[in-house]
């Protein structure tokens, strides 16, 4: 079983840019393939982003456009999301995900689940 840690988030203005890390221990990263997803009050889950295990394989949600950038680093057990362009509506709760399976867009495919890291972007 892999555990998952978040950090990063924070409050930025809007056009912002964070950088938010997953550190994974337990187990090693190139074992699952990874994504990020968020969540904001009164809404569910959405996926953002996720990377093959090896990074070859990369995809996105819809509302990214360009602006979001996931890569992960196996030989420091860490993958990331660089934000830029922030918008308000980004705002959530930002989770790092690990899937047994291949790369993934949908939710319930992941297998293990970190805590989620605040990102709040100012209007």
């Amino acid at each position: 079983q892999v555990q998952l840690v978040e950090s990063g988030g924070g409050l930025v203005q809007a056009g912002g840019s964070l950088r938010l890390s997953c550190a994974a221990s337990g187990r090693i990263l190139s074992d699952y393939s990874m994504g990020w997803l968020r969540q904001a009050p009164g809404k569910e889950r959405e996926f953002v982003a996720a990377i093959s295990r090896r990074g070859n394989s990369i995809k996105y949600g819809d509302f990214v456009k360009g602006r979001f950038t996931i890569s992960r680093d196996n030989a420091k057990n860490t993958v990331y999301l660089q934000m830029n362009s922030l918008k308000f509506e980004d705002t959530a709760v930002y989770i790092c995900a690990a899937n047994s399976g291949s790369t993934s867009v949908l939710v319930n495919e992941y297998d293990y689940w970190g805590q989620g890291t605040q990102v709040t972007v100012s209007a």
